[in-house]
């Protein structure tokens, strides 16, 4: 059995490269892999094209990645919240590109890549700025915009339980965009709560099959190494 366990979000990260694409889970403050995100600001990666939910808050999270230089462009539904002063700060300097997906279509563009189909239609944002650029269809008399699948060579993402397979449960909204773009990328890095022995995880209650992940850290095993 392929070994999936490293030991620190470093070591996870440490595949990833300048230029990519980078899927990274979580809603609000629920299910971001903040620890494997620390670990690409600390390696100081650049030009990277992040698919995201929204731009972050405070400076913490997607906000501490384009504070750090680390983002091109940030594709995401909600890139001004509140607290998202980081991205409009670098936006409005020149210093990042963003494309605005409504939150529905984002997430299904991420579930056609996963599933390998060509794309979908959707009547969602036609007539409006969504639809520039984009083949638009007519079907039984309504329009429709054509969506590509939107794929990673990276997803972040933050599980609840792994099991030595690489097996992932989620915790209850935890789940949101991690278990789709766990689908979708060449390579899935998982930030996992806890760790548990093979055979402990009920097949039924597991969301995404170890086949998808290619690398895992446990976060309370590094925290508890750290403290020491």
């Amino acid at each position: 059995m392929k070994n999936k366990h490293y030991a620190s979000a470093a070591e996870v990260v440490a595949c990833m490269r300048d230029g990519a694409t980078v899927l990274i889970g979580g809603f609000g403050h629920a299910g971001i892999p903040d620890l494997l995100i620390e670990a690409v600001c600390d390696r100081g990666l650049r030009d990277l094209t992040i698919v995201t939910n929204n731009s972050g808050r405070g400076r913490t999270g997607i906000a501490r990645l384009i504070e750090s230089g680390c983002v091109a462009k940030i594709v995401c539904s909600f890139p001004i919240a509140k607290e998202g002063y980081v991205f409009r700060e670098w936006y409005e300097a020149g210093k990042i590109a963003v494309e605005v997906v409504p939150q529905g279509t984002l997430a299904e563009r991420i579930r056609c890549a996963g599933a390998g189909l060509g794309g979908f239609l959707t009547p969602t944002g036609v007539g409006t700025d969504v639809a520039e650029g984009k083949q638009q269809l007519t079907v039984n008399g309504k329009d429709y915009l054509l969506e590509l699948p939107l794929r990673g060579d990276f997803a972040l993402i933050r599980a609840d339980v792994v099991d030595p397979r690489g097996n992932l449960t989620y915790r209850k909204a935890a789940r949101n965009f991690n278990a789709v773009m766990a689908t979708a990328a060449d390579a899935v890095l998982v930030q996992a709560n806890r760790q548990v022995e093979l055979g402990e995880l009920d097949p039924e209650i597991i969301i995404t099959p170890g086949l998808y992940v290619d690398r895992y850290f446990v976060a309370q095993a590094e925290s508890a190494s750290r403290a020491a």
